[in-house]
């Protein structure tokens, strides 16, 4: 069977940076699964593993466009320090869940002043050309739970 929309993938993976650095693995753990087509693993990595099958290797170097996007300086703001209220002491590399226009996502600290905190909502891997090398480990077809839900079920479970 053949990587393909709504076809449940997993892989074994290394990625790294531009560098050569590791950013993130499988190895040592369980192989990354996911459903083809819905998102749930960057376009540039979707796209080079279409039409891919059990056994295959790839290795690709996937863009910012095509992955996290560009890093944007628009998405640091100055916010008031009572928006924290709660939240305790406020220091720099805190991550923080904030509602935007597009959803959810986190925003990091980067600066702490007497009354404003500087956040940075750009995704941390933005800006970064990502380079994965990747194994197919097994393709399957999707069930209509797995489908319906948008994500991969653990074998027995149905979360």
């Amino acid at each position: 069977m053949t990587i393909a929309k709504n076809k449940v993938v997993t892989i074994d993976y290394t990625l790294t940076d531009e560098k050569g650095t590791i950013i993130d693995s499988s190895k040592g753990q369980e192989p990354l699964s996911y459903i083809q087509g819905q998102g749930n693993v960057i376009p540039g990595l979707e796209n080079s593993l279409d039409g891919k099958g059990r056994g295959d290797s790839v290795k690709v170097s996937v863009p910012p466009a095509e992955a996290y996007g560009e890093w944007d300086e628009e998405k640091i703001v100055d916010l008031p320090l009572d928006r924290f209220e709660g939240a305790g002491e406020i220091k720099k590399g805190m991550q923080f869940r904030a509602q935007g226009e597009q959803g959810a996502h986190i925003v990091t600290v980067t600066k702490v002043k007497e009354k404003t905190v500087t956040v940075d909502a750009n995704h941390p891997l933005a800006g970064k050309t990502l380079n994965f090398d990747v194994t197919v480990v097994d393709v399957r077809e999707a069930t209509k739970e797995e489908l319906n839900h948008g994500h991969v079920h653990e074998p027995g479970g149905d979360h």
